[in-house]
């Protein structure tokens, strides 16, 4: 694909670089578009991302809606048929001010203020259109050939709440018309999946104006909830972790001590009690920290490997909340690993084999990547070093492919992060694994070892699901709310076809109960047909179970499979054998 950089080369680009500098171009083409609809239009920033590409746009009074987008739309496609040639210039930063004014760019302006004195800056202009951009570019607008608007919302300027809120278009674009049209099959099935829709059509959880950002759990919503609790109960018991459970408001002095107060403050709640300052936990590790404590331990107790769902809370801007992926307080399912330093590789190991095994459970793929020392860090030279060829070791090990994600590590230690891939294809951060030098140094933690000397354990910070909530939220849009039939919230419905079978249906579902089955009753007077769409459509039930005068006479169950939608006839036993056994095995 040939592009134009700001020094004014044309070039072909590397084809890694196509689609962002695609729909970079589309970003501009989209200005310009939306400054020919509305001359008054100041723009802000407007770059290229993993999904497409935005621009953030002050009209005023003005505040665009998506009835707008196609009259955007219409006037981008007369830009690209007029061909425009693009074009790089290089201005002095007194020079690139000026020109902004001129055009009454104000927040560009104010962007170059914020570049250094001897600054030079690019611009790149197609038609009367002129933006200021480091580039590359498309070399005319006739080259982009595949784009469409997606959706607009409110925006920050620098992502500062006490800024004026802009609005952001969003659009993405494709180097071809069938790429294009594949993508967008897969936002509408992205939509038909949206866990907000589902888990209200389910009655899986709610969200009120009253507690933005603070789920509520409903019955249903419970019963998923506590069937993942369980599982991840069951597999750490195995695996010889013992589980605690630490205050969800600790003294500040804490915080300050962790190092958490000087490098997170701003997403903590904090409260007073008795004149002190108190923070409502964001993270469990301090608390469990202190578990470890609380009494001496000796080299024969490590790895001591401590278990909590913690529920945290953590200050999000309310622009930001999304449903169960960015909420205000969610459950963790945290673990810390108290271990001996010869010990990190092999724990490393177990906690990477114990994170795959849940993910292979749900049908995850995923990818990692290791998290290095970012810039606002503690902790010396030699211990980030030792941390994280610690991670490297037990990855290469394992011989599990990473890459490298520079600077993105946690302020205390560098990190393993697992990114799932949905059935859709989306990728999600979910499980990470964090080597901590740090918080046993602040906390002075220590252990007795085989000659009777202190020593500093080191620390394991590690989540599987990550938030469960978040996970809930992942597992209903990759299932469609089609769980497992051991995840899901009913697993069973008894369906009462007339009152003749009433006797028997009942049986059925005491049967059902007793063998410890989530199962419902439904014998209100509609036609059959309706029940089992309601129950297989709606509520998505595994297992519809038909129970009608035959049955009755039988002593049988017609059962029907939500994914096959066969009904096949069999004795209540059978059926009660069939169904315990892929509860039992989480099927």
């Amino acid at each position: 694909m040939k592009v134009i950089y700001a020094n004014g080369t044309v070039g072909e680009c590397a084809p890694e670089e196509e689609l962002h500098i695609l729909r970079h171009t589309a970003a501009h083409i989209m200005a310009q578009a939306i400054k020919r609809l509305w001359p008054e239009a100041d723009f802000a920033y407007g770059p290229a991302n993993e999904k497409g590409f935005y621009y953030d746009v002050d009209l005023g009074d003005k505040t665009l809606a998506e009835e707008d987008l196609p009259k955007i739309e219409a006037e981008m496609k007369k830009i690209c048929k007029e061909n425009l040639p693009i074009k790089p210039s290089i201005l002095p930063r007194a020079e690139a001010i000026a020109l902004m004014e001129s055009r009454g760019e104000k927040y560009k302006v104010e962007h170059i203020g914020d570049l250094a004195p001897d600054a030079e800056i690019s611009f790149f202009t197609q038609g009367e259109y002129v933006d200021m951009c480091t580039g590359p570019h498309l070399t005319y607008t006739k080259a982009l050939k595949a784009f469409k608007l997606t959706g607009v919302s409110g925006a920050y300027w620098k992502n500062d709440k006490n800024n004026k809120m802009l609005t952001r278009v969003k659009g993405t674009a494709f180097k071809t018309q069938q790429e294009l049209d594949d993508y967008l099959k897969l936002l509408e099935e992205a939509e038909k999946r949206d866990h907000r829709k589902i888990g209200k059509e389910m009655g899986l959880f709610m969200f009120r104006d009253e507690a933005p950002g603070f789920p509520f759990f409903l019955p249903k919503g419970m019963l998923l909830k506590n069937a993942l609790i369980e599982y991840w109960r069951e597999i750490h018991t195995r695996e010889n972790y013992v589980e605690v459970s630490t205050p969800l408001i600790m003294n500040r002095q804490l915080w300050e001590t962790s190092g958490h107060w000087d490098h997170y403050k701003d997403n903590m709640y904090s409260t007073e009690i008795d004149e002190e300052t108190y923070c409502v936990k964001p993270m469990n590790c301090p608390g469990g920290v202190l578990v470890y404590r609380n009494q001496p331990h000796s080299y024969r107790e490590l790895p001591m490997r401590v278990g909590e769902l913690g529920l945290v809370h953590r200050h999000e801007l309310k622009g930001a909340l999304h449903g169960l992926f960015r909420v205000r307080c969610f459950t963790q399912d945290d673990a810390h690993v108290f271990m001996r330093r010869e010990q990190i590789t092999d724990e490393i190991i177990a906690v990477v084999d114990l994170i795959n095994e849940v993910y292979t459970k749900f049908g995850f793929k995923y990818t990692v990547e290791l998290s290095t020392r970012p810039e606002n860090s503690m902790g010396s030279d030699e211990d980030w070093e030792a941390a994280t060829n610690g991670l490297k070791a037990a990855l290469e090990k394992l011989g599990l492919p990473y890459i490298i994600n520079e600077g993105d590590g946690a302020f205390y230690g560098p990190k393993i992060d697992f990114h799932l891939e949905d059935t859709l294809g989306r990728t999600w951060q979910c499980g990470t694994i964090q080597l901590d030098f740090q918080l046993p140094q602040n906390f002075e933690l220590e252990y007795t070892d085989e000659k009777g000397e202190k020593q500093r354990p080191i620390m394991i910070h590690r989540v599987c699901y990550g938030s469960i909530e978040r996970f809930i939220g992942i597992l209903t849009e990759h299932f469609a709310g089609k769980f497992p039939l051991w995840l899901a919230p009913t697993q069973a419905k008894v369906l009462l076809v007339s009152e003749k079978a009433a006797e028997h249906g009942h049986k059925v579902y005491e049967a059902l109960r007793a063998a410890k089955i989530r199962v419902e009753l439904d014998e209100r007077n509609e036609k059959i047909g309706y029940m089992i769409r309601e129950a297989q459509v709606v509520g998505r039930v595994p297992y519809m179970v038909i129970i009608g005068q035959q049955e009755a006479e039988n002593g049988t169950v017609s059962v029907r499979n939500r994914d096959t939608a066969e009904t096949t006839t069999m004795t209540l036993d059978e059926f009660l054998e069939k169904i315990t056994r892929e509860n039992r095995e989480r099927i």
